[in-house]
């Protein structure tokens, strides 16, 4: 089934992508409702997190059915399907691989049978960092291959392993092995259950429906559904609901470390994470970024759509005017034929194209999320100085990108990140820019209005919040065998990892740093 995209500005040619986005879990116990409609628009609101795969899975009691495939939510389900999916409590997932590549295989939710006859089916919002070890405990335990290569799958396949516990007590054991970041839900055949990793580095949000109980990754898919905000699901917290009503168990001390690149580009603009709403956020990294580089023009612009509240911001701050200069193709994404070189030399044409009537002449402020290659930033410049544009300035609503996430992020390999070996100046004069900008790394946490402690910022700083494990695969093919060794990952991981790690009888496996496996050239 083809895939496609509308809304990752980075991803301006299928060739050259930038960070893509972590997936989209929705929850739904509701006995009254017909529960496999509110999952797909549940996820529908949640399709900027993942647009590789999609998949629902739904109990009546009795049985646990899923249905998923490649595609987007509206690719992968129409109207007689979801007529086909009934009962009282349903999960679903949209996918972006950061563990296992993007195979029918790999699409949640994953599903497994327990000896004593109960169904597990789990979708999973994060990324692993001890997947390996976990994968050798399956082994160890013969509990056998579903044809899957994701952590979620082994997960799933360790819920199932119990067969004198309940799945709820199951979890009790499985979850705290688990080291990486986490937001899950998963089911049986009577019970809607949602866990969070002890960081809460991925959102995972409670929300209550009139007949029933709703979990999602973002407010805006409970929104969707007409379900109130209760709370956020805690670090360390296992929720478990049924006909008996909801119970909350601690399997772990919370310990957060929420990701702040939620707050710059992943998350919706109506989410509010942390109790925080995101799009006022990011008006508020615009307003500090004008703060901190000031320049003097005519019309500041936004990169749409991912750079338009930080703009906004922006032009209210520096007192520039706030107006339109590029326009977006909404309907082009992956799923177009792959354009010939000539036109790959367009590259960026064919998702933005300059409004020549309002940037001729002027001197542009072009504000953006994030620069991870400079291709995007690169190719706006240079279409802004043959629109007419006098001047082009950048602003940039974050620190530069320099390291790769192991926490549920498909970034560059540390190598293709532009900030890695380049100071600024030397960025400016990659992408062509007359100034470059970056907000601080202060500014843009006190933006988030969390502390400092409470966030995970190993993009921006390299300090990993969760241990990676030194001279252990990890990597987004880790159980494809081609995994990434965290030698050189961090100073820490390279001066710890083993030697006879790299020299050992197995064959060398890739050892490029990065977070996943992406499509550069």
């Amino acid at each position: 089934m083809p895939r496609g995209d509308g809304r990752l500005s980075h991803d301006l040619d299928p060739q050259r992508p930038g960070p893509q986005d972590a997936c989209g879990v929705f929850g739904v116990w509701a006995p009254e409702e017909e529960v496999a409609n509110l999952t797909y628009f549940g996820l529908y609101a949640l399709q900027h997190r993942g647009q590789e795969a999609a998949g629902i899975a739904v109990s009546d009691g009795s049985s646990v059915v899923v249905y998923k495939d490649l595609g987007l939510v509206a690719q992968v389900f129409d109207e007689p399907t979801l007529a086909s999916l009934r009962g009282h409590l349903a999960i679903g997932h949209t996918r972006y691989s950061t563990t296992g590549g993007s195979t029918w295989e790999n699409a949640q939710p994953t599903i497994r049978s327990t000896s004593a006859g109960t169904t597990v089916a789990l979708a999973h919002n994060g990324n692993l960092v001890n997947t390996a070890d976990l994968q050798r405990e399956v082994a160890e335990q013969g509990l056998g291959s579903d044809g899957s290569t994701n952590d979620t799958s082994l997960v799933t396949m360790l819920l199932a392993s119990y067969p004198d516990l309940s799945v709820e007590a199951a979890a009790l054991q499985v979850l705290p092995k688990l080291r990486g970041a986490f937001s899950f839900v998963f089911m049986d055949e009577t019970t809607l259950y949602a866990a969070r990793d002890p960081h809460g580095v991925r959102p995972l949000v409670l929300g209550r429906l009139e007949r029933g109980w709703v979990v999602a990754s973002e407010t805006a898919a409970l929104d969707i559904v007409g379900a109130s905000v209760v709370r956020e699901v805690e670090p360390g917290e296992l929720i478990a609901i049924d006909a008996e009503g909801l119970r909350s168990t601690r399997f772990a001390a919370p310990e957060p470390k929420g990701c702040l690149f939620e707050y710059v580009y992943i998350a919706r603009p109506d989410a509010t994470l942390a109790g925080r709403n995101v799009h006022a956020t990011r008006v508020q990294i615009g307003r500090q970024l004008a703060k901190e580089h000031p320049v003097e023009a005519d019309l500041v612009i936004p990169v749409p759509e991912s750079g338009t509240p930080a703009a906004i911001g922006y032009a209210e701050e520096s007192g520039i005017t706030y107006g339109a200069g590029l326009m977006k193709n909404p309907y082009v994404g992956r799923t177009f034929i792959q354009p010939s070189q000539t036109l790959r030399q367009l590259g960026i044409r064919l998702k933005l194209n300059p409004l020549r009537e309002n940037v001729r002449g002027k001197r542009i402020v072009v504000v953006d999320d994030s620069i991870v290659r400079g291709n995007t930033q690169r190719a706006i410049v240079r279409m802004l100085r043959e629109a007419g544009a006098l001047e082009v300035h950048v602003r940039i609503s974050s620190p530069p990108v320099s390291w790769p996430c192991f926490y549920g992020i498909d970034f560059a390999t540390r190598a293709e990140l532009l900030a890695n070996g380049l100071d600024n100046d030397g960025i400016r004069r990659s992408i062509g820019a007359d100034t470059l900008g970056y907000v601080s790394l202060s500014g843009l946490i006190a933006a988030t209005e969390q502390p400092k402690t409470r966030l995970c910022r190993a993009c921006f700083d390299g300090e990993y919040p969760i241990e990676l494990p030194a001279g252990n695969l990890i990597g987004k093919h880790v159980l494809e065998g081609v995994g990434r060794r965290v030698t050189g990952a961090t100073p820490e991981a390279a001066r710890s990892a083993p030697r006879g790690a790299e020299h050992g009888d197995t064959p060398p496996l890739v050892a490029t740093p990065g977070g996943a496996t992406v499509h550069r050239p």
